[in-house]
């Protein structure tokens, strides 16, 4: 049974006491955004949680992205959204015109797909700001994830950095499945990942984000240093089953 308006916003609100508590046994530093995972959810469920307040939105799917900021955009202000799906290079083109930031890249061609996006963009309007984009780090060397391997970590950002229509503001992982106590060392190595390479001066590339902990783990990530959560289930409920 789907959620109601009152539900979505009563969770939302713990969500965020749940939040709030992580970053006081952190310690000093920024309040991580909180960005909802509306992946398969209607419609409706998402304007509920952005009246509720909830400004950033995540997607995983190209088509799913661009239908729901549409309808969004019809009844409330729009929110920021996030593309945090595997991404497909003849799907840029569509997450790009949403203006979405995209947590997931992770390989030398859809680097190249998107600078060249983005110069097609200019083209046609004129001047445009960098398209800013998170690396998504294959943190447990697992054969099946996405994600580039840490040993490439750096190739990929020297490639960026080469690229002055790209601009990379942060990491993001997926650690593998476990314990949330099981996935603090995979958060914790992303973070050292960030501070080794945020240390290396690349035109482009500013390394501030870090983007890692969903429903289950979140508060182990803030802990470790996430800048950003991806929080689905703890808001919107189970995803509908498939029809």
């Amino acid at each position: 049974m789907s959620l109601t308006p009152d539900d979505i916003a009563a969770n939302l609100a713990a969500v965020r006491a749940r939040i709030a508590a992580a970053v006081a046994r952190r310690g000093p530093g920024p309040v991580p955004t909180l960005i909802g995972v509306s992946k398969k959810q209607p419609a409706e469920a998402v304007i509920a949680a952005c009246r509720a307040g909830l400004g950033d939105l995540g997607e995983n799917y190209a088509q799913e992205l661009v239908a729901k900021a549409e309808l969004v955009a019809a009844e409330v202000t729009p929110p920021r959204w996030h593309f945090i799906g595997p991404l497909q290079t003849n799907k840029v083109r569509k997450v790009v015109a949403v203006g979405a930031l995209v947590h997931t890249v992770d390989r030398p061609g859809l680097v190249d797909e998107l600078a060249r996006e983005v110069e097609r963009l200019r083209a046609g309007r004129g001047a445009t700001t960098p398209l800013e984009l998170l690396v998504e780090v294959n943190v447990g060397d697992e054969a099946q994830k996405a994600g580039v391997a840490t040993t490439e970590l750096p190739a990929l950002l020297d490639q960026i950095a080469a690229r002055p229509q790209l601009r990379c503001v942060g990491l993001m992982a997926i650690p593998p499945e476990g314990e949330p106590e099981q996935t603090r060392p995979y958060f914790a190595r992303l973070r050292e990942l960030l501070r080794r390479e945020a240390a290396i001066a690349r035109p482009g590339v500013d390394l501030v984000h870090l983007s890692m902990g969903m429903s289950a783990d979140f508060e182990v990530a803030i802990e470790e240093g996430a800048t950003m959560v991806r929080v689905g289930t703890a808001i919107f409920g189970a995803r509908p089953p498939r029809a």
